[in-house]
This record gives structure tokens, C-alpha cells and sequence, in this order.
């Protein structure tokens, strides 16, 4: 693990250039700081996006804590850092341990996965294709 301030190489793929690791707490900062901007600047758009993210990780088919996991990896596989924070401290606050959490990384550095909304149709067609249960 590496220690706070120490020196990164890359960021995002293709990146080579070396930064400072910035501590995790901070990265978590500029989420809420940039969240609390967006929602001044844009109000409509934030409040909408809030509350899709709230449908999305409440309690459901699946445990909260399950849905903070898979944001992590989808965190990872994606390169955000920003989620990287805010998921993780999300997972712990959930009761998610280190081995989970480390586990979930290790199968979305497995599938590198770049998942977007449209790939959404994708799965609901193989829901239907496999004759699993949908309302």
C-alpha cells in the first residue's frame, strides 16, 4: 500500500506522468466539493442524478453493501478515482471488510470492464434469452 504523499506513476491508462498520490480524504473532499458545485451551477440536472443514485443503491434484490461492492469495481475498472473514494468509504459504512473489498477489485481488474447504460440492454436480453424471472 502506498503512503500518503508518495509519488504515483500514470493515473488514468495511457498515463504516464508521475504525480503525487493525493491521501483518500482528499480525493473524497474534491467529490463533495465538486458535487456541491454542480448542484449550485446545474440544480435540475444534480437533483435528478441524486435521486437515480438513490433508487439505484437502496436496499433491494440486492444488500446495500452488495451494490457499494460492485461500485467499486466498476470504480476501478473505470480508472475514477473520486468513486474509488466516495465507494469505499460507502462499502466500509456498510460493513464491507478489506478481504471483500480487495476481492471485488481483483475480479474487476479480471474483467477490466468499461460498462455504460447502453450495455444495460444487453443483460436484458440475456435475462430473457435464459428464461430468468423478470416483473
Amino acid at each position: 500500500m502506498a503512503e500518503e504523499g508518495a509519488l504515483a506513476v500514470g493515473g488514468r491508462a495511457g498515463e504516464g506522468e508521475a504525480r503525487r498520490m493525493d491521501s483518500m480524504e482528499e480525493v473524497l473532499g474534491e467529490v463533495n466539493n465538486s458535487l456541491n458545485q454542480l448542484g449550485e451551477e446545474y440544480p435540475e440536472q444534480m437533483k435528478a442524478f441524486g435521486s437515480f443514485m438513490h433508487t439505484a443503491e437502496k436496499e433491494g434484490a440486492l444488500p446495500h453493501k452488495t451494490k457499494e461492492l460492485i461500485s467499486i469495481a466498476l470504480s476501478v475498472a473505470t480508472h475514477c478515482r473520486w468513486c474509488i473514494a466516495y465507494h469505499v468509504k460507502k462499502a466500509l459504512e456498510s460493513g464491507a471488510t478489506e478481504e471483500e473489498i480487495m476481492e471485488t477489485c481483483f475480479v474487476a481488474a479480471f474483467m477490466g470492464g468499461g460498462p455504460s447504460l447502453m450495455y444495460t440492454q444487453l443483460v436484458v436480453k440475456a435475462i430473457d434469452d435464459f428464461g430468468g424471472e423478470r416483473r
